[in-house]
């Protein structure tokens, strides 16, 4: 008898139709949005992203963050490349300023 490994939709690995998607952990999506925001004065093209980053990211999981990152505001997509739209609201940035870190 032969056991078939099934994968739920909270797994990290998901499998459609032969195609593995490859969900990227937190640390690769801070380390994107990082680097978005320190090269927020000129858009980019996905090609210069990966080039840019400290780290190898697959292609798939670029995209993958790069849409999240467009779905939840930060960035935009332009005929001439991704730029970082994203600006803390100013009321966050006061609450944060006098606490300690700990």
């Amino acid at each position: 008898m032969i056991n078939k490994l099934k994968i739920s939709k909270t797994e990290l690995i998901e499998k459609e139709d032969h195609n593995t998607k490859r969900y990227p952990n937190l640390n690769t999506v801070l380390m994107v949005e990082d680097f978005l925001k320190k090269n927020r004065d000129m858009p980019m093209k996905i090609s210069d992203i990966r080039k840019g980053l400290p780290k190898q990211v697959m292609h798939q999981t670029l995209k993958l963050i790069l849409e999240y990152l467009w779905r939840s505001g930060k960035i935009i997509y332009g005929s001439k490349g991704i730029q970082w739209i994203y600006e803390e609201p100013e009321h966050i940035k006061k609450f944060a300023k006098d606490t300690l870190e700990v």
